[in-house]
């Protein structure tokens, strides 16, 4: 008898289980059928939506910025080339300053048209010469000091004396700073 009460205790909870276990999946059923199709095929054009404006947004800035790079490229492509070019330049100054002193005029006219379309062609490809006068005042972000000199005057400390080799800027950006002499 002993083993029919335990079959029978074990019965009754199989049956208790199964119940609970039909009562939860009806639960599950109702808050299935509460969940509206329409409202879970909204909620997932919604999310499918964030999805699209956020990789809008991300291939926008990825255009912005190729754009951005690209002009800054062109702008600086020559620079490589307009660095070694510049000590041609600085040897035209030097040049026409030594025929200038000579009595060839005829010398000094050819080169200096020469330096002058040279100048030209290079001003065209966006090449700027940095303007530096004497009496300027230093300025270590602008100059490159080579050396310091006694002021022959006290209005000449700490301001340019003597500019040795000229800068140039290439668009916006130096590609050689004025190498300068200043008083102290």
């Amino acid at each position: 008898m002993s083993k029919n009460k335990t079959d029978d205790k074990d019965l009754e909870n199989k049956n208790v289980n199964n119940a609970e276990e039909a009562t939860q999946e009806n639960s599950k059923q109702e808050k299935a059928e509460d969940v509206n199709p329409v409202e879970e095929l909204e909620g997932q054009i919604k999310q499918e939506k964030e999805k699209f404006l956020r990789l809008f947004a991300e291939f926008e800035n990825y255009k912005k910025r190729t754009a951005k790079e690209r002009l800054d490229l062109f702008k600086t492509a020559n620079q490589e080339l307009m660095t070694v070019l510049l000590p041609i330049l600085d040897d035209f100054d030097r040049g026409l300053a030594e025929i200038e002193k000579s009595e060839d005029d005829t010398l000094f006219q050819g080169m200096k048209l020469i330096s002058d379309k040279f100048r030209n062609t290079l001003t065209q490809k966006g090449l700027l010469a940095i303007e530096v006068k004497v009496g300027d005042a230093f300025d270590a972000d602008e100059h490159e000091a080579i050396t310091q000199i006694p002021a022959p005057s006290e209005d000449l400390k700490g301001k340019i004396i003597d500019v040795v080799e000229q800068g140039y800027k290439l668009g916006d950006k130096t590609i050689r700073f004025p190498k300068v002499v200043i008083g102290h």
